[in-house]
């Protein structure tokens, strides 16, 4: 038996602060993002208990960077959302900016002036070497090396990366507010 099944689709600007939220105490992706949005709000108010919070949010940062083996700064741009499923490798440059509801795999680097949009998924191994704008709901497949700008919706694949264009049917499908999905039911 065959029943249709409605998944919604995910935002591209608003930011879905669910899938950053701690499942339990050992979840490390989701601590160091964890301790980078804390440090960022106590730098944003100031004073003398905020200066105190905040080493103590380096000091988290500084251990969930070290379990988890990534380099992302406490200062970098990062949208709300985000999700590192295995964020062993992942290397993010502070002047870069990551849009909402963005998943990168591990092993991934991103450089120096490279603007992501919302809900952008980056495959495992990927590298995005130059001053690049990747457009909402993109997608970069696995070891895929980014030199140009990936336009929103499409795919990058490759070393270089080039763009795989949509048919006429995967454009429509991406501007519905929701796609049905069929799912076998037991």
């Amino acid at each position: 038996m065959v029943k249709s099944v409605t998944v919604p689709k995910i935002s591209a600007t608003e930011p879905d602060w669910s899938r950053e939220k701690p499942r339990r105490w050992w979840d490390p992706s989701r601590q160091l993002l964890k301790s980078i949005r804390a440090y960022q709000k106590w730098h944003a108010k100031g004073g003398i208990v905020a200066g105190l919070l905040r080493r103590i949010n380096v000091l988290q940062h500084r251990l969930w960077s070290v379990v988890t083996g990534a380099d992302i700064p406490i200062d970098c741009q990062l949208g709300g959302g985000l999700l590192l499923t295995h964020p062993n490798g992942v290397v993010i440059h502070p002047e870069s900016s990551i849009g909402p509801n963005c998943l990168i795999l591990q092993q991934v680097t991103v450089v120096k002036g490279v603007k992501i949009g919302g809900h952008v998924d980056i495959g495992a191994g990927a590298k995005i070497l130059r001053q690049v704008t990747i457009g909402d709901h993109a997608k970069i497949g696995a070891n895929a090396v980014v030199l140009c700008d990936v336009p929103a919706g499409a795919t990058a694949v490759g070393v270089p990366a080039r763009i795989i264009t949509h048919s006429q049917s995967e454009t429509q499908e991406n501007s519905d507010l929701e796609t049905p999905i069929s799912q076998t039911a037991s």
